[in-house]
């Protein structure tokens, strides 16, 4: 929902009726993730995606009949040979959409909700979208790390899906929970989706040499905040990473034991070291390698060509780091896709971040077997 969040909140405040049609599961190559939605406004108009042009004409069809009678449903759209012509979902893939009407009526948490997204603040929407008595279908819960607001209609039901919606919330993970008709654990009747916003993760560049202004760039396409630190000023400014959320000049090893200090990293952070200089590379790589539980990065990568990375592997050997230490470094950093230009060498570190994050292969898709979208 993050990416219509602006146009729903307009309709919102001008008090009309918006059709919201949600991803809130997937199965095999089905193309956008749990959470991506699409709405049907009250002109007609429609915004966002739920399929990359699959389905998004019987969704758009489906909204408008959900907007003119009130009721939420909960539809599957899946490959066959009987359907494919009709939906378009040619891939193979399987995807169930929910689709509500929404208002100042169906939804009066929403302004308060748009603010928490916009100023970063982490919260979860638990919607039940399958229930046996349907009038619970489309009950939500707002939930945030310290609170909760709404009701599902039962104490019971309501704690057991904020218990879980919190610890969604805290992996930044959406997808639909199962539960007995009041809310019982280990039993069926009841789903409901947990959508979960939390603030951009972030990718800290550490180096201000052409290829981080590249990286960056990068970074700020993948959804991440990027900050580029370097201890010159003189390449460290705004002027040559326009593109960069921070630009800090500081020794990247005091910026980033500051950062953890301040608990600003996390299991979604990127680290990519690209300063080609061992007083540079070698103490921020020992502090962001020794990291653990809930401050240990997603990915730790450092540039350099094959006789930097042996030298700079026997410095962080000497410096007390373990095999186990150094398994969690890519270096050279990124894919082999055979580039030359920092542009070029940027979209293989991508490539390679996006790899670790989804469990790619890294190989290309004809060579391969298994489904498209993972």
């Amino acid at each position: 929902m993050r990416e219509v969040l602006t146009e729903l909140m307009e309709a919102w405040r001008a008090d009309e009726v918006v059709g919201v049609g949600t991803v809130v599961g997937t199965q095999r190559s089905a193309p956008r993730p749990p959470g991506a939605a699409m709405l049907v406004m009250a002109d007609g108009s429609a915004v966002g995606s739920v399929s990359g042009g699959c389905v998004e004409g019987a969704v758009y069809e489906l909204a408008e009949t959900v907007v003119a009678d009130g009721t939420p449903v909960l539809q599957r759209f899946g490959y066959s040979d009987d359907e494919a012509f009709a939906v378009g979902l040619t891939c193979g893939g399987i995807i169930d959409i929910f689709v509500e009407p929404v208002s100042t009526k169906t939804f009066p948490e929403l302004e308060r909700l748009a603010e928490d997204v916009h100023e970063g603040r982490p919260v979860a929407i638990a919607t039940v979208i399958e229930h046996p008595d349907p009038a619970w279908v489309g009950r939500r819960l707002i939930v945030r790390p310290d609170s909760v607001e709404g009701t599902l209609g039962l104490e019971r039901a309501d704690a057991a899906v904020a218990d879980d919606a919190r610890g969604l919330l805290a992996a930044g993970a959406s997808h639909v929970v199962t539960y007995g008709p009041e809310g019982e654990r280990m039993d069926t009747g009841m789903r409901v989706f947990v959508s979960s916003f939390q603030p951009p993760p972030r990718m800290i560049v550490f180096g201000a040499i052409d290829f981080a202004a590249a990286v960056a760039s990068q970074g700020k396409l993948l959804g991440y905040e990027v900050t580029v630190c370097d201890a010159r000023p003189v390449f460290a400014t705004r002027a040559r990473f326009p593109g960069a959320d921070d630009v800090v000049v500081s020794w990247p090893h005091h910026y980033l034991q500051r950062e953890i200090e301040a608990d600003r990293i996390d299991n979604r952070t990127v680290i990519c070291v690209l300063t080609h200089d061992p007083k540079f590379d070698v103490p921020v790589l020992d502090l962001a390698l020794r990291l653990e539980g809930s401050h240990q990065p997603a990915f730790v990568g450092a540039m350099g060509s094959r006789k930097t990375h042996d030298d700079r592997l026997e410095r962080l050997r000497e410096a007390g780091l373990t095999d186990e230490h150094l398994d969690r470094l890519s270096s050279p950093i990124g894919l082999d896709l055979g580039g030359r230009t920092p542009e070029e060498t940027a979209v293989s570190v991508a490539a390679e971040i996006i790899a670790q994050r989804w469990g790619g292969s890294g190989e290309r898709l004809t060579e391969t077997t298994s489904r498209v979208h993972r």
